[in-house]
């Protein structure tokens, strides 16, 4: 933008000084040939009395004190003779000789012929010749000095147009920075407004902007967390219930649903107070898969339902939170023991290629049967159809994504790439994790 306004600037100064000095140029050029030309003319004319005496003496003395002035002078006499510089009797003197002045344009310059009336013998004519150099002698020098006006006033403008254009930029660049940092989360950025009126409009309505946002997602996340705070009470009267049970066995085990749901309420009460992140997250996504895949292997058990795990001894780092990453298997699972039969074989596969790490789940069950199940709220059962759609936003956060396909034994196959964290950061994230 900068070039472009200092180009734009540069171009209408060329415009305006071409206008102006081509037409000031050859006003200059025609004003030295006139102001010659009417010189060497007053100096034929103040010699014209002389010649009228017929003195031709007195005439020879006049021409060599005008020939200091640098423009050849000669009289021609009827009888034939001149007096003064060599010159010819071309048609312009003969028709002087006939007792009118005039004007004549000849190769290298220009003749001026005066009239001489009254003489002895017949009309005398008085020539004066001013060369093309006389005429325009200044008028390169005024030229230059014009051109160097031309040149300076076009830097000149120039220099202003990019100060102005660097300034205009710099505000610009802010205003695009502070978008920028909004749009990654950053809701505190915040600029002085500054600049011309439009530039600081905007910058005003882009901080409130940035306000506003932020003060709709606070209370949005503590009504979320007042919903989820609401979700104890049931969670403690459960448990209660929970404990008057006969069986030891099954007390404990509905107890121990009742400790893993009400950690996963007081995650949710955290995470939606937390305020939103801008740095990359660092997970050991295979730490994280292995105790989410033992934590449901156990009601696979239940279901004789045969799980096929292929995960790496390794750790495989992801730019997503623990959490986040928690909550994305555990909805791919749940999905596959919610829509799929007792019973049926199932898979978890981790593994890091091309630069990213892929997470699959496949299941034997009727599979997706090509429907839009990426679209938030569609689903194929009574569920709210959300669960594809919070993995898919997790996978696009880290800057990956989610394909679904089908599976081997001809079931659902969930396919999820996830990002990986700068190798400069590695080491950091993990230490704060």
């Amino acid at each position: 933008m900068r070039r472009h306004i200092t180009l734009l600037v540069a171009s209408t100064v060329v415009l305006v000084l071409v206008a102006f000095l081509v037409p000031l140029s050859l006003l200059v050029r025609d004003v030295a040939r006139t102001r010659t030309l009417a010189a060497a003319n007053v100096r034929a004319q103040a010699l014209a009395p002389v010649v009228a005496a017929g003195d031709r003496g007195t005439v020879e003395v006049a021409l060599q004190q005008t020939a200091s002035s640098g423009y050849p002078m000669t009289v021609l006499w009827p009888d034939g003779r001149f007096s003064g510089a060599p010159a010819d009797r071309d048609a312009g003197v003969r028709l002087a000789e006939r007792g009118r002045s005039l004007t004549v344009d000849t190769p290298g310059g220009r003749e001026i012929l005066v009239a001489v009336l009254g003489g002895r013998g017949g009309t005398a004519v008085i020539r004066a010749f001013v060369t093309d150099r006389q005429m325009f002698a200044g008028v390169g020098r005024a030229w230059a000095i014009l051109a160097g006006l031309a040149a300076g006033l076009l830097a000149v403008s120039v220099l202003v147009a990019d100060r102005l254009a660097r300034s205009l930029v710099r505000r610009i660049t802010k205003l695009a920075a502070l978008a920028k940092g909004i749009s990654t989360g950053d809701l505190e950025a915040r600029i002085e407004p500054g600049g011309p009126p439009e530039i600081r409009d905007v910058t005003v309505g882009l901080n409130e902007l940035a306000g506003q946002i932020d003060a709709l997602l606070s209370r949005e996340r503590e009504q979320a967390a007042d919903l989820s705070h609401r979700l104890r009470t049931p969670l403690t009267v459960l448990r209660l219930e929970a404990e008057t049970l006969r069986d030891p066995a099954e007390a404990g085990r509905i107890g121990e649903q009742v400790d893993v749901l009400e950690r996963t309420v007081t995650e949710l009460i955290n995470a939606t107070r937390r305020p939103v992140r801008t740095e990359a997250p660092c997970t050991d996504a295979t730490a994280v898969v292995a105790e989410r895949v033992r934590f449901w292997s156990v009601l696979a058990d239940e279901q004789d339902r045969r799980m096929d795990m292929r995960i790496p001894s390794g750790p495989l780092l992801v730019r997503v939170r623990a959490e986040d990453l928690s909550a994305c298997l555990d909805a791919l699972l749940g999905n596959v023991f919610a829509h799929t039969p007792e019973g049926g074989a199932m898979g978890v596969a981790l593994e890091a290629r091309s630069g990213a790490v892929y997470l699959t789940v496949d299941d034997a069950g009727p599979g997706f049967g090509g429907r839009h199940l990426l679209r938030r709220g569609v689903s194929t059962a009574s569920s709210t159809g959300l669960g594809l759609d919070i993995v898919r936003r997790t996978a696009e956060t880290s800057h990956g994504s989610l394909q679904l396909g089908e599976s081997p034994a001809g079931g659902a196959r969930v396919m999820v790439r996830f990002g990986v964290p700068p190798r400069d950061g590695t080491s950091r994230a993990l230490a704060d994790s």
